[in-house]
């Protein structure tokens, strides 16, 4: 069984025991958070496609730890005008257990 969720604007393919890292949710480490935004489940005996979303399926999980992610250097640079811009930026994000989806 596993199921195409939506959240932070991305989509992902999970399933009952899976690790997934998603944009930063408001959730601290050990709470639970749940997926209302189920686009595809699919079971041993049915497949539900959403349009867009599904009303009777929610996925539940459990953040394991939010964190940041690598440091990114962004460089702007106009050669023969003295302008240069550097700027770092690291993206935060929360790792989730997929624990129930629910149909």
């Amino acid at each position: 069984m596993y199921a195409i969720i939506e959240t932070g604007g991305k989509q992902y393919r999970v399933e009952e025991g899976s690790t997934i890292r998603v944009e930063k949710l408001p959730a601290d480490k050990g709470e639970t958070v749940t997926f209302d935004r189920v686009l595809f489940c699919k079971s041993e005996e049915a497949v539900n496609v959403g349009a867009p979303y599904l009303d009777n399926c929610r996925v539940e999980g459990k953040v394991l730890g939010n964190g940041r992610g690598r440091k990114i250097t962004v460089y702007k640079y106009k050669p023969k005008k003295n302008y240069s811009r550097k700027q770092g930026h690291r993206q935060p994000y929360s790792d989730v257990k997929i624990e129930k989806i629910n149909l």
